[in-house]
Parts: structure tokens; C-alpha cells; sequence
């Protein structure tokens, strides 16, 4: 049992392969009967699956039960399959009529009825902003979507599995069954970070009861894995799928999509901020964090709000301290400490504190360096240095940049210090730059650094 309710990190090792069976078979349409006594057609279509599930989450493909796979079964998730049974909906099933009506059957003990009601009538309402459709509450008889709150088997043989887990389900356009969308009661519903969130779950499985498949795209709404996010819900995938369901809205609402997850190949690649993290480096880029471990040739992404849901959606800077096992993040005028994966007490603090003129309000690039015990801030075309033993800014400082560190240029995104170089990241160049010898040794693309 697993409770951090944001991201479910379990002891991966505690998952049977009972466990396991049942995640493909649910999922990815892994047929009952091959995970009985292994052989070699049920250990092969074993490993096909675990490979089609790798590939829908952009893991590395490698057949096996890993790490990075074991602990993406364990997540919070929805119901509804990734491929397999209504996954595609290959029939483009939709509503034919655009004015949709809705009923709420039953409502949780968790929140008050105008909280629930609040939060599927928002939920709705962020469909309808960007499709001719519209919803129409009905109090009694069959609506479209019935709406209900239930536990394990609760009427339609596709039963819940108590807390965390499946959180809900939806089933698509038609008729009887189609549209109906259940809550697992098991959860604790909320109607902000404190537990599962209603209205972001809702406005998921509504999704699929318009007609909408999961997305693998870990930005969309529609990826499978649930995360906190505050803010406007859909980004360009969600919205591109439904409005080739029914087209956009006609009175053309003006809505700010989140972006879709960024490609780490893609050759224009700029990163917000880099850091080590006990021997990883972190990434930083958008909304989203990518995690290089030596071991794996593939770095993961992830949303920053999944795995520190207190942190800013955009990060500017960040660097480890190394000696307290801290990593400090830079947003705007503010700075937060990690110790790990737990946010230190005491934070965010004004960046101010650390000696920077009230002139700067915010700061590009830092990066700490174990030679000198000096932490090197960086902001517009000046860079100033800071001395982490006497937690006192260095005098003579700012300097430029572009004096300092000649071949560079003015300006830095990002810094990471590794084995005696600089790697300083500017817009789609990184520079390795020898601190002992002062120059820059060689240029390549940003995105070389995450083996592209």
C-alpha cells in the first residue's frame, strides 16, 4: 500500500506477477490464461505486451519487467484500457446530437453536494469551450452520461480495486451503457491537492465518455497516469483530438492550450535548467523534467508537478549542493531546497537573500563548483559568485559573462558542472568549457546531451 497520493511510488519489488498479468490483461488486452505456468508462447506474449506498454509511455523497449516500468504500474491511473477493447474507439464513436445531457446518480460522502456538482459541471464546460457541444443536467430518467460514484463491483462487471489504483472509468458514445462514468468510492475525493482531485479526474473521463483514447503524450489531460496540475486542464493533443471528433467551438472561446510534452530530439531543443540529483542529472524544460540515471541509455519524463507538486511549473535555474545532499530551484524571485525527492522546510525564499540585488528578478543559470566551494549565479549578461561555506556573495562581482568565459557568448539557459568542465547551455547550443584552461573546448547541439 502505497500513500503519497500525488505519485504512487510503491516497493516495486512487493508486485506479484499476478499483479503484473493483471495490469497487461486490463490494459493491453494480455489474454486470460497466458500468465499460468510459464511457457514459452505465454512468456512471449508476456513480453510483447510488457513491450507495447514500454512504447505507449515512451520507456525504453525492452520487453522486461524494469525499474522505470515496474513503477509506472504502481501509479494512480484510470480505468479505461491504453489499446485493446474501446482504447481507439476505432469506430470514431461519438454523440451525433451535440446537446449532451448529463445526470449525477449518486454523490460522495467526501465533499459537499455543491462541490461535486461544481466540479462536473467545470469539468464539462472545458470540453464545450472548444466544441460546439453542449450539456444539459437532467435530475431523474436516463441521461447520455449517468454519472455515479461506486466500490469494487458496482453493476457493470468492470469492477474497482479499493484505494489508489484505478480511480475511475468511462465508457464511450452510445447507447445504454455508453457515456456512463464511475468513481471508485474508494478514493478520497477532493476538490484541491489534498487527495484525488475531482474535477481533473472528471474532466479525464469525460473525455472518454465524448469518444476520446488515452494519449501518450504525458502533457495531455488524456495520458492515463493521474498527476495534480493547476490551471487550464487540456494542451494541444487533448484539443486536437476532440475537435476532430466535432470541430472546434463556432463562437471560437479563446482558450491557452498547455503545451504538448517537449521532444527531446527535436533539433531547436533549449533546456530551462539542469542539475545533478544524487547522480542523476535533471533537466528541466517547459512543465516537464527529464531524469538521466548512468545506468539507463533512455531518460525518463515526467511531469514537475507529479513528482513535486509545491514547485513552480517552470523552473529557471537549479543546482546540488552536494555537501547538505540539497538541490536549490530558481523560479522568478523565489528559490525552494530539496533534499531528495522532499521539499526543505522553510521554503521558498526570496532570492534577495542570497545577496543578489533587488535589480535581479530572476535568475538564468547557477551551478556549483566543488573545486572552489563556489556557487556561480547567472542572470542576464552577468554572472555573480557565491560562497556556500560562509553563505556570502564574493566581492567584485557581477562580471560579464562574456568576459569571464570568452567563446560563449552573453547569455546562459542553463549549467551543469561535470568532471572538471562546463557544459552552459544557450538556446540550441551547449558549450564544454574548461575552467582551468578558460576556453570553451567544443560546441554541440543541446539535445546531444540526452543521447539524441
Amino acid at each position: 500500500n502505497c500513500h503519497e497520493h500525488l505519485v504512487k511510488k510503491c516497493d516495486i519489488t512487493a508486485y506479484s506477477g499476478a499483479f503484473k498479468a493483471k495490469y497487461l490483461r486490463r490494459f493491453y488486452n494480455l489474454r486470460a490464461g497466458l500468465q499460468g505456468t510459464p511457457t514459452h508462447r505465454s512468456s512471449d506474449a508476456m513480453q510483447a505486451k510488457v513491450r507495447e506498454m514500454q512504447s505507449f509511455f515512451n520507456l525504453q523497449v525492452t520487453g522486461s519487467l524494469d525499474t522505470n516500468t515496474l513503477e509506472l504500474m504502481s501509479m494512480a491511473r484510470c480505468g479505461v484500457p491504453d489499446v485493446g477493447e474501446y482504447n481507439h474507439f476505432p469506430r470514431h464513436l461519438k454523440w451525433q446530437n451535440t446537446n449532451v445531457t448529463f445526470r449525477i446518480v449518486n454523490y460522495t460522502p467526501d465533499l459537499m453536494k455543491a462541490d461535486v456538482d461544481r466540479a462536473i459541471h467545470n469539468a464539462l464546460n472545458i470540453w464545450a469551450d472548444v466544441t460546439p457541444l453542449t450539456f444539459k443536467k437532467l435530475h431523474e430518467g436516463k441521461a447520455d452520461i449517468m454519472i455515479a460514484f461506486g466500490t469494487k463491483e458496482h453493476g457493470d462487471f468492470n469492477p474497482f480495486d479499493g484505494p489508489d489504483g484505478l480511480l475511475a472509468h468511462a465508457y464511450p458514445p452510445g447507447r445504454d451503457i455508453g457515456g456512463d462514468t464511475h468513481f471508485d468510492e474508494d478514493e478520497h475525493w477532493s476538490i484541491d491537492s489534498d487527495a484525488y482531485n475531482l474535477f481533473l479526474v472528471a474532466t479525464h473521463e469525460f473525455g472518454h465518455a465524448l469518444g476520446l483514447s488515452h494519449s501518450s503524450d504525458p502533457g495531455a489531460l488524456m495520458y492515463p497516469i493521474y498527476s495534480y496540475s493547476q490551471g487550464y486542464p487540456l494542451s494541444e493533443d487533448d484539443i486536437t483530438g476532440i475537435q476532430a471528433l466535432y470541430g472546434p467551438n463556432p463562437n471560437d472561446s479563446k482558450v491557452k492550450p498547455k503545451p504538448d510534452a517537449p521532444n527531446k530530439c527535436d533539433p531547436m531543443l533549449s533546456f530551462d535548467a539542469v542539475t545533478e540529483l544524487r547522480g542523476e542529472t535533471i533537466i528541466f524544460k517547459d512543465r516537464f523534467y527529464w531524469r538521466l540515471h548512468p545506468q539507463f541509455a533512455e531518460p525518463e519524463q515526467t511531469l514537475i508537478k507529479s513528482t513535486w507538486p509545491s514547485l513552480p511549473n517552470k523552473v529557471d535555474a537549479a543546482y546540488e549542493y552536494p555537501e547538505k545532499d540539497m538541490v536549490f530551484i530558481f523560479s522568478g524571485i523565489r528559490m525552494w531546497a530539496l533534499n531528495g525527492y522532499s521539499l526543505v522546510e522553510g521554503y521558498p525564499k526570496y532570492i534577495h537573500k542570497l545577496g543578489l540585488p533587488k535589480t535581479v528578478r530572476r535568475v538564468d543559470a547557477a551551478v556549483y563548483i566543488p573545486d572552489t566551494g563556489k556557487t556561480l549565479l547567472f542572470s542576464e549578461e552577468q554572472f555573480w559568485s557565491y560562497d556556500e561555506k560562509t553563505n556570502t556573495m564574493d566581492s567584485g562581482f557581477p562580471r560579464s559573462i562574456e568576459m569571464d568565459f570568452p567563446g560563449m557568448g552573453d547569455e546562459v539557459d542553463a549549467a551543469l558542472y561535470k568532471y572538471g568542465y562546463l557544459h552552459f547551455f544557450h538556446e540550441h547550443t551547449q558549450f564544454e568549457y574548461s575552467y582551468s584552461a578558460r576556453k570553451v573546448i567544443q560546441i554541440v547541439r543541446t539535445n546531444s546531451f540526452l543521447n539524441c
